[in-house]
């Protein structure tokens, strides 16, 4: 139909695109992929000695901490004076995952796990939309995780994404009239070897004391489930593709292994626990 030709359609003219977490995973695994379809990409990572694949594939690399204020404003500073200006696409994919019980996960731990998963992430789009909104045009792309599930023993790391979700649906809203989009990407479970999971930006792995009570459940239970049930990352890298180059991107899109997100709008809270412990015992 006309209809769903106009919401599809793609626009082939090379993008000005700011991925942040580009050196492993997800974001460099999207960030070579757009290269390759001719787009100008900026990827932001701490370490840009990792990023290297990526300036010979004919990116850019920016070394960014998205806590650092100063570093992202000189980030965007620098985009816009070698684009003319112009961003038009920014890809906010930089995070990591806390995993402990919820208990004993420390609150300057909780809270450094919100300031590069959610406050950082917000502060660079800041620092990005008024010349976005200058311009009537431009796609904000947040990557969180399906949006109904949770699992045990990371609810940090949930809670960012849960936080995510929400202020991203607020922000599509509050920019429709200047014509700026906002898509969610919502990965089920992606096999990522680890890079960009647990503490990609570091410090190390949050785990359960020795005289912990948690400790036998979170030792016995503790597995990837991405690396176990997981999609290749390529799954996410295609869905921001898609949300970069369309003149109308969706709202949101689930991607990968996302049989969770069904089962607990299917069958409720109650079942979903069941689900939970189970795979606490297995």
């Amino acid at each position: 139909s006309i209809f769903s030709f106009f919401s599809s359609a793609t626009c082939s003219c090379s993008k000005v695109i700011l991925i942040t977490g580009a050196s492993s995973g997800i974001g460099k695994d999207a960030a070579l992929a757009l290269i390759r379809r001719g787009h100008i990409v900026y990827g932001a990572a701490r370490r840009v000695d990792r990023m290297q694949e990526l300036v010979e594939a004919g990116g850019h690399a920016i070394s960014m901490d998205v806590t650092n204020e100063q570093e992202i404003v000189g980030a965007v500073k620098r985009i816009l004076r070698e684009q003319n200006g112009k961003i038009d696409v920014l890809v906010n994919n930089a995070g990591y995952m806390i995993a402990g019980a919820a208990e004993e996960v420390s609150i300057a731990d909780g809270r450094m796990q919100f300031e590069v998963n959610f406050f950082g992430l917000v502060r660079l789009t800041q620092e990005v939309l008024p010349h976005m909104r200058k311009r009537q045009q431009g796609t904000i792309i947040n990557v969180g995780m399906t949006g109904n599930v949770f699992f045990a023993f990371h609810a940090w790391y949930v809670a960012t994404k849960h936080a995510l979700e929400a202020w991203s649906d607020c922000l599509r809203v509050e920019l429709r009239p200047f014509n700026v989009k906002v898509s969610i990407i919502e990965p089920g479970a992606i096999r990522t070897g680890h890079e960009d999971t647990i503490m990609p930006v570091g410090g190390k792995e949050q785990q359960s004391s020795e005289y912990s009570p948690y400790r036998e459940i979170y030792m016995k239970n503790f597995v990837d489930t991405g690396e176990k049930y997981g999609s290749a990352p390529s799954v996410v890298s295609n869905a921001i593709i898609k949300a970069s180059e369309s003149r109308n991107p969706k709202r949101r899109y689930v991607v990968g292994f996302a049989l969770l997100l069904f089962l607990r709008s299917w069958f409720g809270d109650a079942v979903y626990d069941r689900i939970m412990l189970q795979m606490m015992n297995e």
